[in-house]
């Protein structure tokens, strides 16, 4: 079973395993532990990663980056829409509604949904993990912002899938860190004291998070979240590039943002610069030749001028920080570590804000880069039963508050209820109690919809199906079971129909509710300490309310656990009570979850992904092959004027004129050949070059040499046991004799000048 944990950002990905000791971050095809979050089309295959990225000014209109923030969104979102000027590349609206690029690939154009482009970045981290631990990777666990919502977590689970990964959690990125900061602190609180509270703030490109943990021994309990989806260092980049413009534009007339191929390249110097005066106050210079009409420019800025150029970006870093300790009623002095992670933590400002709102240095014991691939490798060793990991239980938080509505049939119209609040403990399970006659439906959504990084606050429908009245034809009791997810999605994961039965006097009724079924079981597992004893209070608190409320008026009730104790009866002592049993059936669930993909379009997707891998792997092969003709005729060539020179009379300038023939074929009509005209053409250049030779002739020629060999090996094992002062095992004869032989049958020297000259020099 394969441990990997994927950490897919917004401008980069990296990939950590669990070997025997412990997790590595590993490196990819070009020995860099960071791969871009890129992806670039041509005319016959894909190019994913570093490949892609070099690709981004050659090829630009096909060349995608950026697409993490187009997950689970809708091609008329305006966020969407705001976005659609300022990229290179095209987007366009998917059948479903949702936001596809369009690009050209095999010189057709063709428009790819987001969760496709994530699974070709997926695919590749696979190969990349798949190459360390030279074996077959399925099982992984994938990060994704703590400010994602359902539809977003669903998009990627579904890439994970078209990429054939089986993702056992997707991880919030602060929750991996602490994660990863935690399990190795070997000083934590014990379960019973008072927990250690450390804030995480991480900074990327593109997102601001920041989460509050406690620490106990062997736990770690998310408290509260906070974001800006909005900042991160590309607003840093966008500022630098909106100054060079200006800049620019007045100093050589050029307007930069007319041209995609010149503003690609002003924004990745604009980064290098950005990262430049991190580690420097002084002025520090941009240059790029041949910017734009042939024309070379330049231009310089300091840390200072940065700094007052970003004035009103910078001022926004408080801001998530205010409302994360206001979530967590906590004081500035209960905090005892504050540790900053990602790529844009490393500004000067950045850093200098976030400590002065704390009152403390900032911490930085964490990989900066790596800290959450590292987290979730961990979490996926916590999952797989291969790897024995230290005892650590982790419990988020959701990050917005979810409710159910539906329609009442008792109040004749809409009724609704908070079903998990802000900062719930995730993952969880509800279950939800209804009294009904028929089928009905449950909309969930979120109730904070000015919280949510998009407009739409719809989660889904669910509808109950199968619904009946009760033999005597009162409502019948239905059970509900809601949950958060390991993943953070919401679902309606089970409904099942109470049916009452009269039985015969003296028959023993059949008690139902006391029986745990395997869900329940599961949902004890999943449930931490601090769950269960809030959700037993608040099973109690129902309680009380459902004596308060005759069955037959009651549209709803809630209860964390799954046995909730009936209702005792309003009979008096004396009178007999019937006895009865009940019949749990379970109900089918119809779930229509916001932009879900379909079953048919997902297996789509798999199957075109499969398709685009074979189609890579087989020009891959194809760009070998021709590499293979290239190198040989590069190798043979230096070898005739080289060591082989001596051998060679005759034939030399016949087999250089075929050479040279093949060379000038590979830059011409070569240049585009199916793979079987490679092998083709290296099998011709090689055979001719041994026509003249039967096999038992070459066998001949090759049992001499190894006879030679033989013999050389041992005279020199002789020699090395000698003293230097006694008569050597060969003499320089012996060698010059060895070095005369010739076969003239074959007309091939075999000459070991090169062995006297090695033991002349001993």
């Amino acid at each position: 079973m394969s441990v990997v944990g994927f950490d897919v950002g917004f401008l980069n990905c990296y990939v950590a395993v669990a070997r025997a000791g412990g997790i590595e971050t590993v490196a990819n095809e070009y020995s860099d532990r960071c791969t871009p979050a890129c992806v670039s089309f041509g005319p016959r295959n894909r190019s994913i990663g570093a490949a892609a990225k070099s690709q981004v000014v050659t090829n630009c209109k096909n060349t995608v980056q950026g697409f993490k923030r187009f997950h689970g969104r809708a091609f008329s979102d305006p966020y969407i829409q705001s976005l659609k000027s300022s990229l290179v590349y095209d987007l366009a609206q998917m059948p479903s509604g949702t936001t596809g690029i369009k690009v050209m690939y095999m010189e057709e154009e063709k428009v790819f949904s987001i969760e496709q482009v994530t699974a070709m970045l997926l695919t590749k981290m696979k190969e990349t993990a798949e190459h360390a631990l030279k074996k077959p990777v399925a099982d992984c666990v994938v990060s994704v912002p703590c400010y994602y919502t359902d539809a977003e977590r669903r998009s990627v689970v579904d890439a994970a899938q078209i990429a054939g990964l089986n993702c056992l959690r997707l991880m919030n990125e602060t929750t991996a860190v602490a994660l990863a900061y935690g399990i190795y602190k070997q000083d934590l609180p014990a379960p019973e004291e008072k927990p250690r509270i450390v804030v995480f703030v991480d900074i990327g490109h593109s997102g601001y998070q920041t989460s509050v943990c406690a620490f106990n021994k062997g736990k770690l309990k998310i408290l509260a979240t906070a974001c800006d989806p909005e900042l991160g260092g590309k607003d840093f980049d966008e500022m630098l590039v909106r100054h060079f413009c200006e800049e620019f534009g007045k100093k050589y007339k050029l307007d930069v943002k007319t041209k995609p191929r010149a503003l690609v390249r002003l924004y990745q110097e604009c980064e290098k610069l950005k990262k430049l005066m991190s580690a420097n106050s002084s002025d520090l210079p941009l240059n790029i030749e041949c910017f734009m009409n042939d024309i070379d420019v330049s231009g310089k800025l300091n840390r200072g001028q940065f700094e007052e150029m970003c004035a009103d970006v910078l001022a926004r870093v408080e801001a998530p920080l205010h409302n994360l300790m206001e979530q967590a009623k906590l004081k500035k002095e209960d905090i005892y570590a504050v540790e900053i992670v990602g790529g844009a933590s490393r500004i000067p400002s950045v850093k200098e804000r976030i400590s002065k709102f704390f009152g403390k240095e900032l911490s930085t014991t964490l990989n900066a880069d790596e800290a959450v691939a590292r987290g979730c490798a961990l979490q996926c060793a916590i999952l797989s039963p291969a790897f024995k990991v230290r005892e650590f239980s982790i419990t988020d938080a959701v990050a917005y508050p979810i409710s159910l509505k539906w329609n009442s049939a008792a109040e004749e119209g809409l009724s609704d209820c908070e079903v998990f609040p802000k900062n719930h403990a995730a993952p969880f399970s509800k279950v939800l109690t209804f009294y009904r006659r028929e089928p009905f439906s449950l909309e969930a959504y979120y109730n904070t919809p000015r919280e949510l990084p998009y407009p739409d606050p719809t989660i889904g429908q669910f509808v109950i199906q199968k619904v009946v009245p009760q033999a005597s034809g009162e409502s019948s009791k239905v059970k509900v079971k809601v949950r958060v997810n390991i993943h953070g999605i919401f679902s309606v994961s089970s409904a099942s129909l109470v049916e009452v039965q009269k039985t015969e006097e003296g028959e023993e009724p059949m008690d139902t509710e006391q029986q745990a079924t395997p869900e329940k079981e599961e949902e004890k597992e999943e449930v931490t300490d601090q769950d269960e004893t809030k959700a037993q209070g608040d099973g109690q608190k129902e309680t009380e309310e459902e004596k308060k409320t005759p069955p037959e008026n009651e549209e709803m009730e809630t209860s964390p656990e799954e046995s909730k104790t009936e209702k005792k009866s309003d009979q008096p002592p004396q009178a007999k009570k019937p006895k009865v049993k009940t019949k749990v059936l379970e109900l089918p669930i119809e779930n229509s979850p916001q932009w879900e993909l379909a079953i048919d379009m997902l297996n789509l997707f798999v199957e075109n992904e499969g398709k685009m891998i074979m189609q890579d792997k087989l020009e891959k092969e194809r760009n070998d092959a021709k590499n293979y003709v290239e190198e040989y005729v590069y190798d043979m060539r230096d070898k005739l004027h080289g060591r082989l020179e001596k051998f060679v009379s005759e034939d030399r300038d016949i087999l250089s004129f075929q050479l040279e023939d093949t060379e000038n074929w590979l830059y011409e009509d070569g240049e585009d050949q199916p793979k079987q005209q490679y092998i083709d053409k290296l099998a011709e250049l090689k055979e001719e070059q041994y026509d003249h030779l039967d096999q038992e002739d070459i066998n001949k020629v090759d049992k001499m040499v190894n006879d030679a060999m033989i013999w050389m090996n041992s005279k020199m094992n002789q020699q090395s046991k000698l003293s230097l002062t006694v008569e050597p095992a060969v003499r320089v004869r012996e060698i010059q004799d060895k070095t005369k032989v010739r076969l003239t049958t074959y007309n091939v020297a075999i000459d070991f000048y090169d062995v006297a000259y090695l033991w002349c020099s001993m």
